[in-house]
């Protein structure tokens, strides 16, 4: 899909975004540039329109790597959806640090950061643009201006397609929306295009319209499994419900355990699997085909050579390397020295960096496990999940090293597993033999046996947020679970937490992101 992704849609969405602020929406354009009245005389514009909204989560402009940003204000790299999500979700935790000085990066993991911190701007923007292209997308496929075109049979049937997968990535990002900053500007397809400042929603009015819209679109998406590889599909709606509802106590204040349940099983009934590869084959370069990709619900999709961005991948892997470690291990051309773990996260594997677990994937030579200096790079241990190989250590696509194939698995069966064990242990029903034997079978991919299975007496909401902890590491899942166990800001201690070494509690407020000063001025 990204490939098809042509000029013209690159200056149609230009268009609108830019124009968006004009008062007079009759302007004519003076450069011959594209708009709606003519781009969609192409058919293809409908499927181009589509591969942006998913390429939107991946790449951070119309040019990669660099030179046509989608945002102004922040280098082009730092402004990528999937690089930024990560380090609120990751920095601000015990399972991420980074050593750069980039402005306030730091405050993130010492969580002092103000209204004014860039990379928390930048995030809410991200999501905002995010929203308004698919809202843009949702205003130009409607049945009337699709009639208006002439558009029927078998491309207005796709087109209905492409409609649910736009709202389901429009309520992804509204999630995450929610999720990091409470309450959130809220706009709709419905709203006008021009000079108009959209209100702020309350946190559970936008848990009901996220949830709304998900149910809404459970029975038009393709079926589970059955969309190509990358696009949402109804497995994909059923995670994000499930999430949805595991976080509605702090979302809304209210449990909806028994729906984790509900929608968890049908996740785990549609027919995805526990793979029987090694774990860290779902983090590899060949992560689409290696077998791992049975485990994988939704992916956001990275190419070597067709998805050239200095954000996601490309920042997980290059920055995850620094100090002894060979850069040509990870296939890449370099290694960024920027982020490690800390200690108290190493100490959630039995045995450390050492352990029989074989998910503890640390790299140790010349780095020392503790923290005294965040800024230098070997104190704390590195981690070595993501590589830009494949399976038998061949690198990526792209032969310069610096672009990785590696797709970010963003939900997957695992964390469906672990839902439907949390919601169980908080009275939401479901099977407690179940959930045992769900968690033991990522046990045993992950020990190679069943030395580390568990019984029904383990399995305690302690365990849970461990577990989760050790299978979902790095995968920007840190920061809600930690706020969903009320660990994040007033609970949980780790290094360099509230910007002291051994670490310290802060202050609740802390637990949802400040709407950045710009915006609210």
């Amino acid at each position: 899909m990204y490939r098809n992704f042509k000029p013209v849609m690159i200056l149609f969405l230009s268009t609108i975004l830019l124009w968006s602020c004009q008062d007079d929406l009759e302007l004519k354009p003076e450069d011959n540039r594209e708009t709606s009245a003519t781009v969609f005389d192409n058919p293809d514009s409908y499927r181009e329109f589509t591969a942006k909204l998913y390429a939107g989560l991946s790449l951070s402009g119309q040019q990669g790597p660099s030179g046509n940003a989608d945002l102004q204000g922040l280098d082009e790299g730092f402004s990528n959806y999937m690089r930024l999500f990560f380090k609120l979700q990751e920095l601000t935790t015990d399972e991420a640090v980074i050593g750069w000085n980039d402005g306030t990066i730091k405050d993130l993991h010492s969580q002092t950061w103000t209204s004014g911190n860039e990379f928390i701007r930048t995030m809410y923007s991200r999501l905002l643009y995010q929203i308004a292209l698919t809202n843009e997308f949702l205003r130009q496929t409607t049945d009337a201006k699709l009639d208006g075109r002439g558009v029927s049979g078998d491309l207005k049937s796709e087109i209905a397609e492409y409609r649910a997968e736009a709202r389901f990535l429009r309520a992804l990002s509204y999630y995450h929306a929610m999720d990091l900053f409470g309450n959130p500007p809220f706009v709709t397809e419905e709203d006008p295009i021009g000079a108009f400042l959209p209100p702020q929603i309350k946190r559970a009015d936008l848990f009901s319209y996220i949830e709304g819209e998900l149910l809404a679109i459970e029975s038009t998406i393709v079926p589970a499994r059955q969309n190509e590889y990358g696009r949402a599909d109804q497995a994909a709606v059923w995670m994000l419900l499930s999430k949805l509802y595991l976080n509605a106590e702090v979302y809304t204040g209210q449990g909806r355990y028994t729906d984790v349940i509900t929608y968890t099983t049908k996740v785990i009934q549609a027919g995805y699997s526990i793979p029987d590869v090694p774990y860290q084959y779902l983090f590899l370069a060949d992560n689409d085909t290696n077998g791992a990709q049975e485990e994988v619900i939704f992916p956001i999709t990275f190419d070597g050579l067709n998805t050239q961005a200095y954000g996601g991948m490309t920042f997980m892997i290059h920055a995850s390397i620094g100090g002894s470690m060979d850069p040509a291990d990870f296939g890449v051309s370099s290694g960024w020295a920027g982020l490690r773990t800390t200690q108290q996260f190493v100490d959630l594997f039995p045995g450390g960096a050492e352990s029989e677990d074989k998910r503890a994937i640390f790299y140790t030579d010349g780095q020392k496990k503790e923290i005294d200096n965040i800024s230098v790079f070997t104190d704390g241990y590195a981690v070595a999940k993501f590589k830009n190989v494949d399976i038998n250590g061949e690198q990526g696509s792209d032969s310069t090293g610096e672009f990785p194939d590696t797709d970010f698995p963003m939900f997957r069966l695992a964390d469906a597993y672990l839902m439907y064990a949390e919601a169980v242990l908080r009275g939401g029903g479901g099977s407690t033999g179940q959930a045992v034997t769900y968690i033991n079978e990522l046990k045993e991919r992950a020990y190679g046996d069943s030395s580390g299975n568990i019984t029904a007496s383990d399995l305690t909401l302690d365990f849970i947020i461990n577990e989760r902890g050790r299978e979902l590491y790095w995968e920007a899942q840190r920061r809600t679970d930690l706020i969903r166990f009320n660990l994040f800001t007033e609970n949980g201690v780790w290094a360099f937490k509230g910007g002291v070494p051994q670490g310290t509690t802060t202050a609740s407020f802390r637990n949802i992101m400040p709407i950045p000063a710009s915006d609210l001025v």
